[in-house]
């Protein structure tokens, strides 16, 4: 049974409230469609558009029986008349996909081009009649670039070396990212093609040519390309920029400049005397599996980065998530390293070591003791080599974890998905301060970066935001609808 048809059959049978409730469609268009052909992203993008009322406008022409054009076209059109072109034309390219009606998938068919002229005649103005566009990506070159020439001008001013950083989850970031990109195509077309063959040797080569011409077409290329490589080019400048952090902010004296005796006083006014990280410690205790859990939790973060950039890139459901994603990732990293030089600290675990004495050897404390270290032989022992990885305020740790999880709530509709990323975000919290790496105010601060990243990515990249913690797409390509005047 086509789409379509099944929808239509739904408009009649069940009314109004199955497609206002987007679990619902799901369930009733899979108890309909069962045995058919239909593609899961077909349903993907319905339930999308129902999550956002527009199949509310769709249902009435569909129970009446009118052809899915004139349908479509009447759901778009309602939005056209309220002066939101934007939605109007994301009505057209999800739904009117969905059901049929336009002749490409939205990647395949920017904006106003290859789609059915007959829908985009009655709903689109032609070029030059009020709407014009812009790229996803702009940003992101923008924020890539700044970076870029901050970290080439603090290298020419203070004889710093720029390096790629070395990690310890599969090497330097330009060995990395590719591997994960590499691993995360194969993950792609293997399985599900060995899955959907049924061992059929014969069906293997339609199966991946089919796969590559409907996800891996040319604007999911760019995203992963210019996405990535904006990423890497933030990330290096992150690094080298936090590490030369010492010898751009100083004293009169010559020491480095630091700010941890003020937050520190102010981590006791807002406990009541006490530290933050005792105060965890007293309660969640420092003996049995806790801190070891803890310890665990906030080293997650470090192979977290780099996939979470890969799994966006490679299989959001609508290109703009992509953009979004990686246009908050690299806004959340740039404003981060500005907070560092704004109010450079080193972290109470650091700088008042001796309160934290209670804790066991975790490899949380090992990797502390492992960047102190570095930042010793960095300073004073002729090391240039080594990267200084030393500094608190913000707290990134924070940011990027509460990034994820908005970018889940917002794009993702697994609601254990949803549930885990913000129970993770809670505990990479509690141990930021558990182990003292970081201030109250780093962790506020680290929010505070994540949440405005996440709104200036969302509109960077084509998001418009609802009320209720909702959002809509205005694209499903890098090409943005803009209105003018």
């Amino acid at each position: 049974m086509s789409l379509h048809r099944a929808l239509r059959e739904l408009a009649t049978a069940r009314g109004d409230e199955v497609f206002d409730d987007p679990d619902a469609l799901r369930s009733a268009l899979g108890d309909t469609l069962r045995g058919g052909d239909t593609a899961d992203g077909e349903v993907d993008l319905l339930v999308d558009a129902a999550s956002h009322g527009a199949l509310g406008r769709l249902r009435t022409s569909l129970g009446d029986g009118a052809p899915p054009a004139e349908a479509v076209a009447a759901t778009a059109r309602s939005y056209a008349g309220e002066g939101d072109r934007s939605r109007a034309e994301w009505a057209v390219g999800s739904i009117g996909y969905a059901v049929g009606v336009l002749e490409q998938a939205p990647e395949h068919a920017p904006a106003g081009e290859r789609r059915s002229r007959g829908v985009m005649a009655a709903i689109v103005p032609p070029r030059g009649s009020g709407v014009s566009y812009r790229r996803a990506y702009t940003l992101l070159l923008i924020v890539g670039l700044t970076m870029a020439v901050l970290t080439f001008w603090v290298h020419k001013t203070y004889g710093r070396p720029i390096l790629d950083p070395e990690g310890s989850f599969l090497g330097p970031s330009y060995v990395r990212l590719p591997v994960l990109l590499a691993v995360a195509l194969g993950v792609d077309l293997l399985p599900r093609t060995l899955w959907l063959s049924r061992g059929k040797p014969t069906e293997l080569g339609p199966l991946v040519k089919e796969r590559w011409r409907t996800h891996w077409t040319g604007e999911r290329m760019v995203l992963v390309f210019v996405g990535v490589a904006a990423f890497y080019v933030t990330y290096v400048g992150y690094r080298n920029l936090k590490s030369y952090l010492p010898y751009v902010r100083r004293r009169a004296d010559g020491g480095a400049l630091l700010y941890d005796n003020d937050l520190h006083k102010l981590d006791r006014v807002l406990f009541f005397g006490h530290n933050p990280g005792e105060v965890l410690q007293a309660v969640l205790g420092t003996h049995g599996p806790v801190p070891y859990l803890l310890s665990w939790v906030y080293l997650f973060f470090l192979p977290l980065v780099p996939v979470v950039v890969c799994l966006w890139v490679v299989w959001s459901r609508n290109i703009s998530f992509g953009y979004w994603f990686v246009n908050a990732q690299c806004l959340a990293w740039s404003l981060g390293t500005l907070s560092y030089y704004l109010l450079p600290t080193l972290g109470p675990g650091i700088m008042f070591k001796s309160e934290y004495g209670n804790l066991p050897n975790t490899s949380a404390n090992q990797l502390m003791d492992s960047i102190v270290n570095s930042r010793f032989n960095l300073l004073w022992g002729g090391d240039r080599e080594t990267v200084n990885s030393i500094a608190g305020f913000a707290s990134l740790h924070t940011c990027i974890t509460l990034l994820v999880a908005l970018m889940v709530h917002y794009t993702i509709r697994t609601r254990w998905l949803r549930i885990a990323c913000w129970i993770y975000f809670g505990l990479v919290v509690v141990a930021t301060l558990y182990f003292g790496w970081h201030y109250v105010a780093d962790d506020i601060a680290g929010a505070a970066i994540a949440i405005f990243s996440v709104w200036l990515g969302g509109v960077a990249s084509g998001q418009k935001f609802d009320p209720g913690m909702r959002s809509h797409p205005t694209t499903t390509t890098s090409r943005i609808p803009v209105e003018r005047g």
